[in-house]
């Protein structure tokens, strides 16, 4: 499997918007998956937020991860933000997403961002627990209860 940028692939950004819209849709009635095809077109950097990662392998598409800015307006304090992270149902429980996380992580060191921020509706922090993501609190969100995480990059 190999990790790379959605920048490298633009080809591959209409499937990963079909992940999201089937995922995530739901929250917004307006939104149509046109319009998330269009909205994930800043993701096609290399050098800076905002970004993505594809997990491929032998040209399949596998799994996906976003850094990005401000993802939850109820914190504009907070800047750097893991999102989308969507793995293909037939890869799962692979650790495809922690090879992706652990990119991102590298990938936001050499940023030099401090701190990354994330949500999870795995209210017990899941696999972000695992990987030594530490709780902020609980919220709802759009209607759905969140866990906020956060993980110090700075030594």
């Amino acid at each position: 499997m190999e990790l790379e940028y959605l920048a490298d692939h633009p080809e591959l950004l209409p499937t990963v918007a079909q992940w999201y819209f089937e995922e995530w849709g739901y929250l917004s009635e307006e939104k149509t998956l046109e319009q998330d095809i269009q909205r994930l077109q800043i993701y096609l950097n290399r050098d800076q937020v905002p970004l993505m990662l594809l997990a491929i392998e032998e040209g399949e598409l596998l799994g996906a991860a976003q850094l990005k800015f401000r993802e939850m307006s109820i914190y504009p304090e907070k800047e750097h933000w893991v999102g989308g992270v969507y793995v293909a149902e037939a890869h799962r429980g692979k650790g495809i997403a922690r090879q992706i996380l652990l990119a991102l992580i590298t990938l936001a060191k050499s940023l030099e961002i401090e701190t990354l921020f994330l949500q999870t509706e795995h209210l017990d922090g899941g696999l972000y627990g695992r990987m030594g993501w530490t709780p902020i609190e609980q919220v709802n969100y759009h209607g759905i209860e969140v866990l906020v995480m956060e993980k110090y990059l700075k030594a």
